[in-house]
Formats: C-alpha cells, sequence, structure tokens
C-alpha cells in the first residue's frame, strides 16, 4: 500500500509525527508536507511562482518539505514523489477541530484532502480537538495523540480494505479532546463562528484590525459540532460535488417572461 500523509500544520507537527507511526503499519508512508504553517489557507494552489521541495529527516521521518500550500504539497506528492495515485491520503492529524461549512473552505488540512480525493485518492482529513492556545503552538502544545492515533489508526484500515461508499470522496474526522469512546456520523454545521473584527492601533497610531471569531452556542443534531460537544468522534462524509440539490425547474423559470 502507498500512503501519502500531509497536513497544514507544517513538517515539525506533533500530530503529522503521530499519524505517521499510526499509518506505516499499514504499507509505504510518504510524508510531503508544507514546510511552514499553513493553517487556513484552504485549496489555494501556488500557479504564480515556482515551488521548491527540501528532503529532511525528523526523529528518523524523511519528509519532503513545499514551500507552498496544502495542496501544492499533494500535487508534487502524488504527481513527482510518489509517481502514482496513492492507495490512501490523510492530511493530520492538525492540531485543532475542523468543524461546519466554513472548515471545508478554509481549511488547509481539508483542502488537502479535498486535492487528494479529486486526484482520484481515497482520501481523509483528521483533527483533533484542543483549547485555541496550544492550536498553532505546533512546538510545544502538551497534546495526546493517543486518541486520535486510535481514530485514524482504525478508519484508515477500514478504508483501505473496503474503500469509501459510493458518493463519499473523502471522510472529514474531528476527534474531541474528551472522548466517550464512541462514533457519530454526521452533517456538516452551518457555521462555528460568529465573525468578530478587532480593531487595534500600532504604535504610531495606525489602525489595524484582527479577524476573530466567537464559537456558536447553538449545534444543531446530527451536526459534527454537536457531536464532538457531547464528546463523539464525528466523521463527516464528503463529496466533491457541490452543486445544491433543488429543482433545476425553479431556476429556469425565472427567465420564463
Amino acid at each position: 500500500m502507498k500512503i501519502l500523509l500531509t497536513n497544514d500544520d507544517g513538517l515539525y507537527s506533533p500530530g503529522l509525527k503521530a499519524s505517521y507511526r499510526a499509518l506505516s503499519k499499514f504499507g509505504e508512508v510518504y510524508a510531503v508536507t508544507p514546510a511552514v504553517q499553513k493553517s487556513g489557507v484552504g485549496r489555494s494552489i501556488s500557479i504564480m511562482e515556482p515551488i521548491r521541495v527540501s528532503e529532511v529527516r525528523i526523529d528518523g521521518i524523511k519528509i519532503y518539505a513545499v514551500d507552498g500550500t496544502p495542496t501544492d504539497a499533494v500535487i508534487i506528492g502524488i504527481h513527482e514523489i510518489i509517481g502514482d495515485v496513492p492507495d490512501l491520503t490523510v492530511s493530520g492529524i492538525n492540531l485543532g477541530e475542523n468543524l461546519s461549512t466554513e472548515a471545508v473552505t478554509t481549511s488547509g488540512t481539508v483542502g488537502a484532502a479535498l486535492e487528494a480525493a479529486t486526484q482520484g485518492s481515497k482520501a481523509m482529513a483528521v483533527s483533533l480537538e484542543m483549547r485555541d492556545a496550544f492550536k498553532f503552538e505546533s512546538f510545544f502544545a502538551p497534546v495526546d495523540f493517543s486518541n486520535a492515533s486510535m481514530v485514524l489508526e482504525k478508519l484508515a484500515k477500514m478504508v483501505l480494505e473496503k474503500g469509501l461508499p459510493e458518493g463519499v470522496d473523502l471522510l472529514n474526522v474531528n476527534v474531541p479532546e474528551r472522548w466517550n469512546g464512541r462514533y457519530r456520523f454526521t452533517k456538516l454545521a452551518r457555521r462555528l463562528y460568529r465573525t468578530r473584527i478587532d480593531v487595534r492601533f500600532d504604535p504610531r497610531g495606525r489602525k489595524y484590525f484582527w479577524i476573530d471569531g466567537e464559537e456558536e452556542e447553538d449545534a444543531e443534531d446530527g451536526t459534527d459540532l454537536n457531536a464532538i460537544r457531547k464528546g463523539y468522534v464525528s466523521i463527516t462524509p464528503l463529496t466533491l460535488d457541490m452543486t445544491s440539490k433543488i429543482d433545476f425547474g425553479e431556476l429556469e423559470r425565472w427567465f420564463d417572461d
């Protein structure tokens, strides 16, 4: 089995190491990641500048460090490093949860999995819920990956053996900080944050803005956000086809006149 491993937290992320250990028993793992932190870049791709790749070893793991986005890493990993579509692509384990429709369009972790699915690979994005203070402190965060590694290993085995169900292109998996030991298949919550802008001034009196957000209090039953808050692992099956499932005739009537 050939497995592509990537993330959006960069090559030093402890989540990458935990994923590598969990996946190594299933086949050859190719770790191809952004060289630096790339959270929040979604599925962006570098088309206006060259991409360079460096081969490094960290804790005995060979990692291809890509000076681009998570999507760049997937494309380079499949077409140049592996030279073939891998049997499975795993993006993660991400430092911090990726929930709701917001995550699908902004998360570099999910963006990498979407790209892998587009390239024809079975794919999963795996994220671990944690406090905001630790989400971007990948060098020093005191994080226990044991539950997330166990979930990743179990799902990877099932996907490699059985594949994904028809109509499913990838799985978005979120592991709660305090797991109750159970799983739920979920839909995406509408949103995770209520947008907030913090207005500040630099030492010279010039205004600048810091985009932030407060978590939504309501979490509809059946959503990923609801499941995580109740201690369940949330597994959301996603499809690349984002076309709205409506009666097109309703739209076509716009032009009847």
